[in-house]
């Protein structure tokens, strides 16, 4: 569509809704009463008009004053333009109420599974607690670049990603923090002796994300940090979309696996699956709050959920430590 381009000589629209007054109400007088202004103040923006549009509006008299012809022609036409202002102000009244009932999220598959429902429940709780209505959710879960691809696309209003790397184009804060752990089932060789180079789990087919995870990129990002940026995992044993379906394998003694500490804290207590110490790997990884391009989060509830969570954090003592702010 072709950008439409005004002239000066068009009138705001509170000019034109001074306008139509007169015209409604027969006269200056008139117009100012229904306003509860002074019928100086009235005149004073007519003859503003009059200079911005030249065309000459009202007609002054001794015996009063009241809209030329010209002036009933643009009286209508300023109807016309209220009128479609008014469809205008309704219609993005709608939007930021829609915004505010209902909120898209997508988030990565350890996040999803594993950390937001609660804040889910909890941010449902405080709205209701608070007398306010909680809004819908629809919650997608993804890997982390389908994630960001979301997010950047705006068929989500924020996103939930963890790994190494900020996402281009978009800002983000910190909500966490995570640490990758490897395992096995109690079967498995390494379980006897609970350590592994990075050379050797580098050099093992492993159940593993598929590419795109941030499980997968922190794991890469980690071996290349301890072995040389040349250095790559063999390709995998098992590969699989969800956090959980990398678990049930590893239980299944389908091979070891990189996962985060949260998804098996409850089977290595349980002693179902085996914790392997990997001293020269870093598989601590930050979890982060994602949205468009503006500094601040989309205002209503995407705003709100951020802020809860955050908040959540601070008292739980897990808040972002120093250089954990938005970029």
């Amino acid at each position: 569509m072709a950008a439409v381009v005004l002239s000066g000589h068009v009138p705001d629209l509170s000019a034109l809704e001074v306008l139509l007054a007169v015209a409604q109400a027969g006269s200056l007088n008139g117009a100012a009463q229904k306003a509860g202004v002074s019928q100086q103040a009235v005149s004073s923006r007519i003859r503003a008009m009059e200079a911005q549009t030249g065309v000459a509006l009202v007609h002054r008299s001794a015996r009063g004053s009241a809209l030329t012809a010209d002036g009933v022609v643009v009286a209508e036409w300023a109807a016309r333009v209220l009128e479609v202002a008014a469809g205008l102000d309704a219609g993005i009244a709608a939007l930021r109420q829609d915004r505010r009932a209902r909120l898209r999220v997508s988030a990565s598959s350890t996040i999803a599974e594993q950390l937001l429902p609660r804040w889910l429940a909890s941010f449902r709780a405080a709205a209701v607690a608070a007398g306010g209505t909680a809004p819908e959710i629809v919650l997608t879960a993804a890997n982390t670049e389908q994630v960001i691809g979301h997010v950047a696309g705006g068929s989500a209003d924020i996103g939930f990603t963890e790994g190494p790397r900020r996402p281009a184009g978009l800002r983000s804060t910190v909500i966490g923090r995570d640490r990758l752990v490897v395992v096995v089932a109690p079967g498995h060789r390494w379980a006897r002796r609970r350590v592994v180079s990075a050379a050797e789990l580098a050099g093992t087919p492993l159940v593993s994300r598929e590419g795109g995870s941030g499980t997968r990129d922190t794991l890469a990002a980690a071996l290349a940090a301890a072995l040389g940026a040349g250095a790559a995992q063999v390709p995998a044993a098992l590969s699989v979309s969800t956090t959980m379906a990398v678990r049930a394998a590893v239980l299944a003694a389908a091979a070891p696996a990189v996962i985060s500490e949260l998804a098996v804290a409850e089977d290595l207590a349980a002693g179902r699956l085996i914790a392997i110490a990997a001293p020269e790997l870093d598989l601590r990884r930050v979890l982060r709050a994602i949205w468009d391009a503006t500094p601040q989060p989309p205002a209503g509830a995407a705003r709100d959920l951020i802020s809860h969570i955050l908040s959540r954090q601070k008292r739980r003592g897990t808040r972002p430590g120093p250089g954990d702010h938005r970029h």
